[in-house]
């Protein structure tokens, strides 16, 4: 691209000092040869004035007297009638440019200047214009080569970055040109790199919510499996099945739900629910896996609470607070309802040591975790908690004590949300 745009520029510097050049030198010829053809003529009138002057005077007129006016160039004749002819100056040879010129008292003079003056003023004048268009082509050349830089460094920069892009790097360069063009490109690049950016990182979220979201309840059915292989008695086996089959649910419900955050993360499905089902579900699946440590989980508080939210969001909250004191806490974990204002509050704490002082404020953000786990499953439970309009808090770090917050009334139906009235 820079040879093109150079010969392009280099071209079009050509052929306009093509163009002017030898209209310039055309002009300039003519100019030149008018100027020697009208000094002479000049030349031979002032001749015969001086000689008119001279005889009308009775003065002498020889070549003395009239050497002074002529130039070297020239070669002057002057005939007088009765008189020898007066010659001044050397009879050129070859071509030459002459005037004559005759006087009131019958003289004839005749001026002559050779041609070869005017090819060498033609000459100089040349070279005048050769230099001048010589400095034009170096300067183009120059122009030509830094406008090409400027317009096929931007594009080159641009094709680095489309390439980091397809390669998988979407980090945004945010960087401009001056040339509204190509800055336009690269705003597009840009937010191109922005977007994939973002779909990469909903990505990897997505994956990583999903490991952990799924862990647990495939651990749970993992379990209830492993005590129907274990036991003989129908009703036992009819009972984990049972119990089994609504893990399942909830493993499909956690992924549906996955799945719709994804897309975005303020879809809710809210509805009015009872806090005591979803509780007691959560304790009946996370029992053995506390008994099998030799820990117990409990509930108080409040009965027959009903909230607004997602059940199956608000037992996966429950589940990743559940979890969290099994795998960092220590003795008995609780479960408490209770009522603030117009909201439903569930409140899980254990005994053991609870959040580092450094962690309280971070313990929601992603990857920050007290122990070696990935850090991911508070987090998630409060994106879940904030999608159906609840939220999730640390309201004591020693002894922990997590609150999840619910309202007990439905939101106010938006306007255009409405339907209208049939009459």
């Amino acid at each position: 691209m820079r040879r093109r745009l150079i010969q392009s520029t280099l071209a079009v510097v050509l052929v306009v000092i093509a163009v002017f050049g030898v209209s310039l030198v055309i002009v300039e010829t003519r100019t030149i040869s008018d100027s020697a053809q009208e000094r002479v003529e000049s030349e031979a009138v002032r001749l015969a004035s001086i000689v008119d002057s001279r005889i009308l005077a009775a003065e002498n007129v020889n070549a003395d007297v009239l050497r002074n006016p002529v130039s070297k160039d020239q070669y002057a004749v002057i005939r007088m009638p009765g008189r020898p002819p007066i010659e001044i100056g050397s009879k050129p040879e070859g071509d030459t440019i002459h005037s004559t010129q005759h006087g009131e008292e019958g003289e004839t003079v005749t001026v002559e200047e050779p041609r070869s003056s005017v090819t060498r003023e033609v000459g100089r004048t040349l070279l005048i214009i050769g230099l001048v268009a010589l400095l034009a082509v170096v300067a183009a050349v120059l122009l030509a080569v830094r406008q090409a830089n400027r317009l096929a460094s931007p594009l080159t920069d641009l094709a680095e970055t489309a390439e980091r892009l397809g390669s998988g790097d979407p980090r945004p360069r945010h960087k401009r040109y001056g040339v509204p063009e190509l800055d336009r490109v690269a705003d597009v690049l840009d937010a191109s790199a922005e977007r994939i950016g973002r779909m990469l990182t909903a990505e990897r979220r997505l994956a990583a919510d999903a490991s952990h979201q799924l862990r647990t309840p495939l651990t749970a059915l993992s379990m209830r499996l492993e005590e129907i292989t274990l036991t003989d008695d129908p009703e036992t086996v009819k009972e984990e099945a049972t119990i089994a089959l609504t893990q399942v649910e909830r493993l499909t419900d956690v992924v549906q739900r996955l799945l719709t955050n994804s897309r975005d993360p303020r879809t809710g499905s809210a509805v009015t629910f009872d806090l005591d089902e979803v509780i007691q579900q959560q304790l009946a699946e996370w029992r053995p896996a506390y008994r099998s440590v030799g820990r117990a989980i409990v509930s108080s508080g409040k009965r027959h609470l009903k909230a607004v939210g997602t059940p199956g969001a608000v037992a996966q909250v429950l589940a990743a607070l559940i979890e969290n004191s099994l795998m960092h806490g220590g003795g008995t974990v609780a479960l408490r309802t209770r009522v603030t204002g117009n909201q439903a509050v569930i409140e899980v704490t254990d005994e053991g040591a609870g959040v580092p002082a450094d962690l309280g404020a971070r313990i929601f953000e992603r990857t920050i975790s007290g122990r070696n786990s990935t850090g991911i499953g508070l987090a998630v439970a409060r994106d879940l908690a904030e999608a159906d309009g609840g939220r999730l808090e640390l309201l004591q770090a020693q002894p922990p004590v997590f609150g999840l917050f619910l309202s007990r009334t439905p939101p106010a139906r938006k306007p255009d949300e409405e339907r209208p009235t049939v009459r």
